[in-house]
């Protein structure tokens, strides 16, 4: 090997370290970032080292240039928090979401594993609007229009949205009005089948808006982890059976949930820690 050849192989090495210990040193900077945005409270320098499995003076380097950054802000207690610039980052990146853009792909996967009419719906009130929607290619099929509206406690996207927003249970009176011989006819018996929503993940319709309609919806959350939609089908109750609806609530709920994470949802902290030495850990 030539002292040229020599030099390369040094240079070459050298770079491939920094890069390495660039990426660990960013690493390590999202990740003390992602904890304090994550808690519910401003946090302390051995606090951090100890959860992060990291040492006390990386913590403090990372923080200090995460505060200069203007990310992070150091207390009067001595702890650090977050200050609004993630919030900032945060909301320009959700002003360019169209929720009804990015559940196209999920609602077209829904609706060819059921074969039946797919709906994304908002909640106004007391009623939800449908956003969006897929028609069932079957000859028989319910019937509803983009922009159409429907008592929220009668149908499954309504009862999906209410079980996560009850403060929306003022807007309803009580005994709530009847449709079917199936409605939901109390506020009490609402709130009990809410329970049951939230507990099973997902929301039935048997018929309770129009009769032999039935229909099986989840809840959809935003990168806030707000309830912002919700994904669900409807079609005749000749179809849609209790077995049929039991069959397709896994579907349903995983159509919700790829949604969710697609507009930014985390329902828990999943970023892996970083050890000293710098090497990935999955968390337990």
């Amino acid at each position: 090997m030539t002292l040229l050849d020599l030099q390369r192989y040094e240079f070459i090495q050298n770079a491939v370290l920094n890069i390495g210990t660039m990426d660990s040193t960013l690493l390590k900077g999202l990740t003390v970032l992602e904890h304090l945005a994550a808690s519910e409270a401003p946090r302390g320098v051995s606090e951090l080292a100890r959860v992060l499995d990291l040492t006390k003076s990386n913590v403090h380097r990372t923080l200090q240039t995460l505060v200069a950054a203007g990310y992070v802000r150091a207390t009067p207690a001595g702890t650090y928090e977050c200050t609004l610039k993630l919030f900032e980052l945060a909301s320009s990146v959700l002003a360019r979401v169209d929720v009804r853009q990015v559940a196209e792909r999920f609602m077209r996967s829904l609706a060819d594993q059921t074969q039946e009419t797919i709906h994304l719906s908002l909640l106004d009130g007391a009623d939800v609007i449908y956003l969006h929607k897929i028609e069932s290619p079957q000859p028989v099929r319910a019937y509803s229009s983009i922009g159409g509206r429907a008592p929220a406690y009668c149908v499954a996207s309504g009862k999906a949205l209410l079980a996560y927003q009850e403060e929306a249970l003022v807007h309803l009176p009580d005994p709530l009005p009847t449709y079917t011989p199936r409605t939901i006819t109390s506020l009490d018996m609402l709130r009990h089948e809410l329970e049951q929503v939230r507990v099973q993940g997902f929301a039935i319709n048997r018929g309770e808006w129009r009769e032999g309609v039935c229909g099986l919806a989840a809840i959809v959350h935003d990168a806030l982890r707000k309830p912002i939609a919700s994904i669900g089908i409807s079609g005749p109750s000749d179809r849609l059976d209790p077995a049929a609806l039991r069959r397709f609530s896994d579907v349903v709920v995983d159509s919700a949930r790829g949604l969710s994470r697609a507009l930014g949802y985390n329902p828990i902290d999943l970023a892996p820690r970083i050890t000293r030495t710098g090497a990935m850990r999955e968390p337990a």
